[in-house]
């Protein structure tokens, strides 16, 4: 069993390495950048290898979790006591792996993308930060300390999306990141209150507790589990706050890569897995986060079809894969959602990897300027290609065994989430193998002469691409659900080979056939010309491609009325009026009394002694009637 102090080094190492590298790397040690790369590393590797360990203790241990002494933060008058304490059980245990290695792999691969950045050390001091601040979100045992690291993940990703802030572009999506999601987290801090004031705890063991026993229930629980869904959607870029996620392609593409595989977007998921118990008392926040999770799906993917950044394809692609993990736990459950969380994890920090590499031997990331590249990147294709069949659910890749565990799931609770969710299915191997197509097959299109990335770029990706093989079959007989000890149905517990003699599965594989069929069709065969098929759809191919308004709405509503014509203007004004108004009012209050003590001053001795004169006696009345 893992000792329960070293728990806390799982996120204390991090930190120490976001402290050493921003006060003394980077004030005294500029002019060597790397250390503050290996300081990093060794400090991920090190919380990598306890995770490794924490997993195996909770696996041996009863009921699959480990109790850890919190420890007394502060203690209020009135006897209320704040507690800072860990959470060391199956659900925080898979988080931990995910977030470590990710970021691990990410870290390692950033040694190439970054060198030679003149913010070396300021981005290896970010990310150290960004990896803390997520396990802090995994290991908190209460819900005021889980949102203070919610809220330093948010300021982490401002910091990285807007890494090369000289760029307005990357400023302006750091910005927009931020304000987005802050919306959600309005709801999220809403909800933490709400449940305070009802309960007068903040500690999430005990919630949950009170949820089971019925203690909270009714309205209450209700609106609670929907503010606390309220800043899932924000930070997972749901529907409607998701218009920040692909705008944030500006920051580096590790950056994008820990993002959206392990950091910011699995976060809201992970929120609404450790809060379950309130959602599964509550049938109407269960539906709302189906409901969204089931749209979102489809939504993304549709704008995913048309476009021709291949980070934005990516970015569109995880919007549309985090709906599924929102639809899987409002149908199906924690081990469901967490699970396709899990397999996504990998072979979506590959997919970005690998759109990194190709940038950076192409300098673009435009697939009409690519092309080609199977021949001079054969270690990125292999990889890449394994990444986008995992993510087109083809068996017997990873990807296969979570996204049918949500379809089934789907199919016996929401019909028609289901429908929808079966389209999706399509849609992806479409836009998924229309990237491949794109960026790897026919001949190069750009500029120069593209290259396989440095080994140490690549080992990442292979590390990667195994993981997107091997990782889902966890659960290939249902051992990853009984780990999760929800009591969950899992209906594909059926063995490696016994899953190919149910229908569903085939339809699905069919479905994702298709899908790369299609693509294969129109971009590498050329059976079929896309410029036909865009003017035949063209009302679709239009609203795919603007991305049916939202960042006109946006820009127009959200910040040109709401914030820049409401808040912001509101807040001119009380700047001005009442701000400003009573520094200038106590300046001339000064001003107009120094003005009449001057006048006071007539040089005439007659008049001071007539003034002390009455201060004396106005003192002496004072005391004698008063005193």
């Amino acid at each position: 069993m893992i000792p329960y102090q070293l728990v806390w080094l799982i996120f204390l190492l991090p930190v120490g390495s976001f402290i050493i590298v921003s006060l003394f790397f980077r004030p005294f040690l500029n002019h060597k950048p790397r250390l503050g790369g290996y300081v990093t590393i060794a400090a991920i590797s090190g919380s990598l290898i306890l995770s490794i360990w924490a997993l195996m203790s909770v696996m041996a241990a009863p009921h699959h979790e480990l109790a850890i002494p919190p420890i007394t933060w502060a203690v209020v008058d009135g006897g209320f006591t704040i507690q800072l304490g860990l959470i060391l059980d199956s659900l925080t245990a898979v988080m931990l792996i995910v977030v470590t290695l990710v970021s691990l792999m990410v870290q390692i691969y950033s040694q190439g993308y970054m060198d030679g950045d003149p913010g070396y050390h300021r981005y290896f001091a970010f990310m150290s930060l960004f990896t803390a601040s997520m396990l802090g979100v995994v290991l908190a045992s209460n819900l005021l300390f889980v949102y203070v690291f919610w809220e330093l993940v948010g300021l982490c990703s401002y910091l990285l999306i807007g890494f090369w802030f000289h760029k307005p572009a990357a400023a302006n999506a750091a910005k927009k990141a931020f304000i987005v999601t802050r919306i959600g987290d309005f709801g999220f801090l809403a909800a933490i209150l709400a449940l305070y004031f009802n309960t007068g705890t903040f500690d999430i063991a005990e919630l949950h507790s009170l949820a089971v026993a019925g203690v909270l229930a009714g309205t209450t629980l209700t609106w609670a589990a929907i503010g606390i869904f309220a800043g899932a959607v924000g930070k997972s870029g749901q529907f409607p706050l998701h218009v920040w996620l692909p705008d944030a392609m500006e920051g580096p593409t590790p950056v994008s890569a820990l993002i959206h595989a392990a950091t910011m977007v699995a976060a809201g998921v992970f929120l609404v897995a450790r809060t379950f118990p309130l959602f599964a008392h509550s049938v109407e926040a269960l539906t709302t986060v189906a409901i969204i999770g089931g749209f979102t799906a489809i939504f993304a993917a549709s704008m995913g079809l048309v476009m021709n950044d291949i980070k934005r394809v990516l970015a569109y692609s995880t919007i549309s894969q985090l709906g599924y993990m929102m639809l899987g736990l409002g149908t199906g459950g924690v081990a469901i959602g967490i699970f396709h969380l899990f397999n996504h994890a990998f072979f979506k920090a590959l997919l970005f990897l690998g759109a990194g590499s190709v940038n950076h031997a192409t300098g673009t990331f435009d697939m009409r300027q690519m092309g080609g590249l199977r021949k001079v990147m054969p270690w990125t294709y292999a990889t890449f290609v394994i990444a986008a069949l995992s993510i087109a659910g083809i068996w017997p890749l990873s990807g296969f065994w979570s996204k049918d565990e949500i379809l089934i799931s789907s199919l016996a609770s929401q019909p028609a989430l289901f429908t929808l969710a079966m389209i999706t299915v399509f849609m992806t191997a479409f836009y998924m193998f229309r990237v491949v197509f794109l960026t790897f097959g026919g001949e190069y299109r750009g500029d120069g002469h593209p290259h396989e990335s440095s080994s140490v770029m690549v080992t990442p990706m292979v590390v990667l691409a195994v993981l997107a093989v091997v990782s889902g079959l966890w659960n290939v007989t249902g051992q990853f659900g009984a780990f999760m000890g929800h009591g969950e149905v899992h209906g594909f517990a059926y063995g490696f080979f016994g899953i190919l003699t149910q229908p569903l599965p085939w339809i699905s594989l069919i479905l994702a056939g298709m899908g790369i069929l299609l693509a294969y069709a129109i971009y590498s065969a050329k059976w079929l010309s896309a410029e036909q098929i865009g003017r035949l759809f063209a009302p679709l191919y239009t609203l795919f491609s603007r991305k049916y308004w939202f960042d006109e709405l946006y820009e127009n509503i959200m910040v040109g009325r709401v914030l820049n014509g409401g808040l912001f203007a509101g807040l001119h004004l009380f700047d001005s009026n009442v701000v400003d108004g009573a520094v200038n009012g106590v300046a001339d209050t000064t001003i107009a009394g120094g003005r009449a003590i001057r006048r006071a001053e007539t040089g005439q001795l007659q008049l001071y002694g007539i003034a002390i004169g009455v201060g004396v006696l106005v003192i002496m009345l004072s005391l004698y009637f008063f005193g």
